[in-house]
């Protein structure tokens, strides 16, 4: 964040923080200029923290329990990593703002947050991809084909994610030019309005496969339910997790791709801060959805933090009707 006291919603000469003097806590840096801490950068802060913490406890499950190798753990680790180097990232983009404030440490910190988020969203797509896989193939899922696909399709997801996160260092930037800047300076309002129409065109892909994902689970379960009041508790239960994981994708994601279509750097800051903390929670909710309510993930945390399992832990083996 830049010293400047500014009136405007611009982004400082920092990176991906806003400056907004009220409520804020002065710090001094080491030649005892008083800076202006915002406390709206230090949620973010924190809420980095928090994202790094949990996902790497994820990764940490995964790198070390051999048995969870199978695709769907694989698509995981890949969200896990994601969202742990978009934490880094919320962390040392508070450090270098209020430190480092260069212009080539404000793009490399941008570029970071960029490459991390993107790779979670589109994690989060091929996750579901891999769903609807398992259902439409049920019977040939667990093949070496599968397993391939999905390496392929983790290697894309971080080329693309990395070339979007290349391109501020590549010159796909505003600081030359301040009036081109979006609500994330120095990230310039073409390529923000370019990312927030393909999170809405991902986010409809998302619900239309989450429909055929219910479609099918339903289907299944009428043909292959021998305790009919079961399945149909289960599969209900299902289609509304499915639910509530679309729900809460398009409240943490939607708001700042919609302020970023619509906003430039004129608007007051505050509504900038208010869209970009719920999408970096996103990373703090994508663990608990996707990592912590897996049986298996579960069985091996209770295995790594207790040496045992839980007398009353269930791991039901998963079917075609799970959703």
């Amino acid at each position: 964040m830049s010293n400047q006291l500014q009136n405007t919603s611009s982004f400082n000469s920092g990176t991906w923080n806003f400056q907004d003097v009220r409520n804020s806590s002065p710090v001094r840096t080491s030649d005892m200029r008083p800076v202006v801490v915002s406390p709206w950068d230090i949620a973010l802060c924190v809420t980095g923290t928090l994202i790094a913490c949990e996902n790497a406890i994820v990764i940490a499950i995964l790198f070390y329990t051999p048995t969870l190798r199978a695709p769907m753990f694989v698509l995981i680790g890949s969200l896990a990593l994601a969202d742990l180097l978009a934490g880094l990232g919320l962390i040392l983009n508070f450090i270098f703002t209020y430190m480092l404030n260069t212009e080539f440490v404000t793009l490399i910190s941008v570029g970071l947050l960029i490459a991390a988020f993107s790779a979670s969203v589109l994690n989060i797509l091929a996750i579901t991809v891999d769903r609807y896989l398992s259902l439409y193939n049920a019977l040939t899922y667990h093949t070496e084909r599968t397993v391939t696909f999905t390496y392929v399709m983790v290697i894309l997801i971080w080329l693309v994610s990395i070339a979007l996160g290349l391109l501020p260092l590549m010159g796909w930037n505003c600081l030359r030019d301040e009036s081109t800047c979006s609500i994330c300076r120095p990230v310039t309002k073409n390529n923000a309005v370019a990312l927030a129409v393909t999170f809405l065109l991902i986010f409809a892909l998302m619900m239309q496969l989450y429909l055929q994902i219910c479609k099918i689970a339903f289907r299944h379960a009428q043909q292959i339910a021998v305790q009919h009041h079961f399945m149909a508790i289960s599969t209900t239960k299902g289609v509304s997790t499915l639910s509530v994981i679309l729900c809460t994708f398009a409240l943490c994601w939607m708001p700042f791709a919609m302020y970023s279509i619509v906003a430039d750097s004129t608007y007051p800051i505050i509504y900038t801060y208010a869209t970009v903390l719920p999408a970096t929670c996103s990373s703090v909710i994508n663990p608990i959805i996707y990592a912590f309510r897996n049986p298996d993930i579960q069985k091996s945390l209770w295995l790594a933090c207790c040496g045992c399992v839980p007398s009353n832990f269930s791991l039901r083996p998963r079917t075609s009707s799970d959703v």
